[in-house]
């Protein structure tokens, strides 16, 4: 009878224990959607460019459906080429991986294992790049670049929230 005893009270510490981190399991990214369509896009585009406008950021903003494939891009007037490549490297990794792209970039902050990160294709580890969600679903992602990461997401979240 002890030894019953002893199991259950093992058996119970065990299942205390593991609740707790069941418990703050990530809920699952949303599913993919219909792909955006373009006036979709276009209403994104234009909240993104009146955030970059009022602080005067220059910017490239990319839009991709929610298949990865190009939408609409804008490159404001005085953004650097090379933000072309990394908005559309913010926005494919947002669509791919189901999550911003800030979530690459902390992880890799952290250092350590979270390295492999780097040899994740299509990972970009910069802020900057989120999904956009309709209806609880990704129909598609945006990436802007030519700003700092911070400034980007921003800019990025202004364009996401003109289509709600």
């Amino acid at each position: 009878m002890r030894a019953i005893t002893a199991v259950l009270l093992v058996l119970s510490l065990a299942i205390l224990a593991v609740e707790p981190a069941l418990a703050q399991a990530p809920a699952p990214p949303p599913p993919y959607g219909m792909p955006i369509s373009l006036e979709q896009a276009k209403k994104i585009l234009a909240g993104a460019e009146a955030e970059a406008k009022k602080n005067n950021w220059n910017v490239v903003i990319y839009i991709l459906d929610s298949g990865g494939q190009p939408v609409a891009m804008q490159r404001l007037d005085g953004a650097q080429w090379g933000s072309v490549d990394v908005a559309r490297d913010k926005a494919y990794s947002a669509v791919a991986f189901r999550r911003p792209s800030k979530a690459f970039q902390d992880a890799v902050g952290q250092g350590g294992e979270n390295l492999r990160i780097l040899k994740l294709a299509g990972a970009s580890p910069l802020e900057g790049g989120i999904p956009i969600v309709l209806d609880g679903k990704i129909i598609g992602a945006i990436g802007v670049s030519g700003v700092t990461s911070q400034q980007d997401a921003q800019i990025a979240a202004a364009g996401a929230a003109a289509l709600k």
